[in-house]
This record gives structure tokens, sequence and C-alpha cells, in this order.
């Protein structure tokens, strides 16, 4: 047939490389002598493909010419894809859109693209910097926040935390103690739903909420949680070391291990002390480091369990699930991974 081509094993695959890539402009071209070698006349390809007669005829003449790299205007097929990955790869991990002059603070394949054409001379679609992402092993989702300052005394205060609970003797416990809150309006969280739809999680318009002292047991993993209060300040937390003095009475002395929240070392709490020092003990962690207070990990399952997408129509209703929840699991692992390595 006249014009037609003929692609060796090997060229034919290379050229289905090429097609699959998603590099729109050079796909283009191979499927144009993908097609040719399967015998299609220029008609048919210019009918399947909308292409012009001088493209499929340019490629033919380039493949006669210099095979397929001439025919494909590039100098070798694995090129579109390799040669600028490692520099987006960079600038993903080390740079922002700010750094060349931009306002935005995150990268999209689009501004991608747009930047390697301005700063390396590399014209890509969005789509192809896009698919070459994703085999590189990178995916779109969003970033866990974390605290910038640190505590010049870390290293300090978890030895202090780690000796503390390695010698600690029989009539002492130890807990860790922290706030969360608990809100009428549902946290939204992922749930399978048809393709095409979304699932709606029914607000109450008005929101409640209330705040819960709890203290994790380290001898026995137990979740001990005081009443709820209507604002989380010293009155809350001073309720709440008199409900563990109560509680924990088998213990001679009672460590609270807490955060530096200003109402933990605030004068109500000193006053309360005094009375009863002999009983309650506190020690404050790291400052910026809520990772080394295993109680966290322990409200992060509760708001994955009881509050995301609830659908409750009271706070006194949803109160009554987190109690609930509470005595069905009774006993909580602690993470200690931290002072078990200070120690």
């Amino acid at each position: 047939m006249d014009g037609s081509i003929h692609l060796t094993r090997k060229e034919r695959k290379v050229l289905l490389e090429v097609y699959r890539s998603g590099d729109a402009r050079l796909a283009r071209r191979a499927h144009v002598l993908l097609l040719l070698d399967d015998g299609l006349s220029y008609r048919d390809v210019r009918t399947l493909l909308y292409a012009s007669n001088d493209l499929i005829a340019n490629c033919v003449r380039r493949f006669r010419e210099g095979g397929i790299n001439e025919a494909l205007e590039s100098d070798g097929p694995a090129t579109p894809t390799v040669d600028w990955l490692p520099t987006v790869e960079h600038w993903l991990r080390n740079a922002t859109p700010q750094d060349f002059g931009y306002f935005r603070q995150r990268w999209t394949c689009d501004m991608l693209a747009e930047v390697l054409a301005w700063e390396k001379g590399i014209r890509l679609s969005s789509e192809t910097v896009r698919r070459s992402l994703h085999r590189a092993g990178f995916v779109w989702r969003r970033p866990r926040p974390v605290l910038g300052p640190t505590d010049p005394q870390y290293t300090e205060k978890i030895q202090h935390l780690s000796k503390l609970m390695a010698q600690l003797p029989d009539d002492e416990t130890v807990v860790f103690q922290d706030e969360v809150d608990i809100h009428l309006n549902p946290k939204i969280g992922s749930c399978w739903m048809p393709r095409g739809e979304q699932a709606e999680v029914v607000t109450p318009g008005t929101n409640e909420k209330r705040h819960l002292a709890g203290s994790l047991h380290w001898r026995t993993g137990a979740l001990l949680i005081s009443e709820p209060g209507r604002r989380r300040n010293a009155e809350l937390f001073v309720a709440h070391l008199d409900d563990l003095r109560c509680r924990l009475r088998s213990y001679h002395r009672i460590h609270v291990i807490c955060d530096n929240a200003r109402f933990h070392d605030c004068r109500a709490v000193w006053d309360y002390l005094q009375q009863w020092g002999d009983r309650i003990v506190l020690h404050f962690l790291p400052k910026y480091a809520p990772q080394t207070n295993p109680i966290e990990r322990v409200w992060w399952h509760l708001h994955e369990t009881i509050t995301r997408n609830h659908r409750c129509h009271s706070i006194d209703e949803l109160l009554d699930n987190v109690f609930s929840w509470v005595d069905v699991q009774k006993v909580f692992p602690l993470e200690t991974a931290v002072y078990n390595q200070a120690a």
C-alpha cells in the first residue's frame, strides 16, 4: 500500500510506550506510525485521528530518513519523561512557587509545567507532569501539621519523666493528662459513597460544645474522664485533679504529667496543691511536643470512632456515646516509646 511503513517489533514496543506516556504531541505522532504499520491508509488515519495530510506525510518522511527518533522529533523516546523529573522532584521537596515569583504557596501540575518552560525550556502538558509524578511515587494529599518551635529542655524533661516511671514505687502511680473538646457539629471524615455522588452529613446549625478532662493511667491503661465542663479552664483542671485523688485513693501519691497550658500552672491550681500536694504532684511535658503525651492518641481514636460524621441530635446524646465507648473499651494502649528510648 502506497505510503505504508513497516516497524520492527522493538520499534513498535517503543512507540507504544511513547503513545501511553501522556505527552499529547509525541503520542499523536506515535499513533500515526502505529496505525500506518497496521496497514491503514492515509485517508483512514486522517479520519480516525482528525490529522492533516501534512502531519502524516511528515511522520512518514522523518521515519524513513532517521527512524522513530527522527519521526518523533526527539533525541530518544525516554527523554520526555526522565530528564526533567529530577528537577521537578527537587522543586517539590525544597522550593515553593514563591521562589519563582508567584504568589501561590503550593505547586500544581500547571504551575510546574509553566516553570519548566520558563526555567528549562522544556514544554510539557500538565497531564504529562501529573502522570510522571504518580509514576515517581508522588501523590496529592493533605500534609501533616507539625509545630515549628522546639523546647530547648526537651531531652532533660523526657529523661526526668523516664527516670520517674522507671523508679516509681508500688504505692505511687503516673497518669498522662489532657483535655479534649466535644462539638455537636460533627467532624467530617472520609466514607464510602457511590461514584459521582457526595454523601451528606447533617449538622445541627447551632453548635454546642463541652470540654472533657481525662487522664490515661500508666499502670493499667484505663482512661479516667471527669464530668464535662462548659469552659476549658483552671476550674475544669482542678476538678479533674480532685477526681483523680478520689478515684486513685489506693495510691499514696499520683504523678500527673500534663502539657504547658496556662490554666495548668496558675493560682487556682497551686492553691489546690497547697492542700493536696502530698497526694498530687504535677510534671510538665516538653513544650511544643504533643506527641510525647500518649493520651493524644486516645483522643484521636475517640474522634475517629465517635465524633466523625455522627448523627446525634443533642450534645447529651453525643456525650453518652463518648462515655459508653470509654466503658466498653476499658483499656487503651500506651505509646511510650519516646520514654523507653530515653531510659
